[in-house]
């Protein structure tokens, strides 16, 4: 596996959070998952939150972005909780940008997991009133989408599927607990390179707006706020034309900010 592999792979993959039955895993099992060894799995995990912390220093100077942060509805000693897939669980993604732009007295818990459907996020529900968040964010229905063949093939969740499982989703947590529950819709995707990316053709699998469109305007049409993120990354994809760019990530990141600040 060549360099660039490992740090995808590290970047969008965390085994700790699917190989739980393991016991946990500490570092140098998880580094060796990678064929490294722990010294270099840190240096990578260093990596990327240095570029986290540059891009949150950089938000910051900009004086009408700081207004936003300060303007944010979470409170001191508040729990946020994000659950999703790849584009939220990926090492640089807008949720830990977030991290470094709140203040150290805001909690924030990532539970996004990479190749994440609805139903699958469904298994998380009796784990999450342990986690007691105040909002949970929540940026599903990407993997729903994926198509098991060209145009026209099955999704791998049927959408009044992945509707049922977003309301119930949403119902069920905001029973069980006192959260405020805000709505990400799926990041566009760029269906050019989808369709050339080597991985995706040998899997014979796809994605089109079309289908993300139709996710994308049901959560809109919900009670709770809803960000569309699909306009802010369009064009911002990595090759694969699925996965986001650290700037496509940041664009996320400055648009939830801005539409939070206004719930304040």
């Amino acid at each position: 596996m060549n360099a660039d592999m490992t740090e995808r792979l590290v970047r969008f993959q965390q085994p700790e959070k699917t190989l739980t039955y393991l016991g946990g895993l500490d570092e140098t099992r998880v580094a060796a998952l990678f064929g490294l060894d722990p010294d270099a799995y840190r240096g990578l995990r260093q990596g990327f939150d240095d570029r986290l912390r540059q891009i949150a220093a950089e938000l910051l100077m900009d004086a009408g972005f700081a207004d936003h942060v300060a303007r944010l509805p979470f409170a001191p000693g508040q729990h946020v909780v994000a659950i999703g897939e790849s584009t939220t669980a990926d090492r640089l993604s807008w949720f830990e940008i977030l991290r470094h732009i709140l203040p150290d007295d805001i909690t924030l818990t990532n539970l996004a997991i990479s190749g994440c459907t609805s139903t699958q996020a469904l298994t998380q529900l009796p784990a999450l009133p342990f986690h007691r968040p105040d909002w949970v964010l929540c940026m599903l229905g990407g993997n729903d989408a994926q198509r098991l063949g060209p145009t026209g093939a099955p999704t791998l969740v049927s959408s009044t599927e992945t509707e049922r499982n977003l309301l119930t989703l949403r119902e069920l947590i905001t029973q069980r607990t006192s959260a405020r529950w805000v709505w990400l819709t799926p990041a566009s995707v760029d269906e050019e390179r989808i369709s050339t990316y080597p991985h995706f053709q040998r899997a014979r699998i796809t994605w089109t707006n079309k289908d993300i469109d139709s996710i994308a305007e049901f959560l809109r049409a919900q009670r709770e706020p809803t960000l569309d993120t699909r306009a802010v990354t369009s064009g911002l994809h990595l090759d694969d034309g699925l996965h986001l760019t650290l700037a496509g990530q940041r664009a996320i990141a400055v648009a939830l900010v801005h539409a939070l600040a206004e719930l304040s």
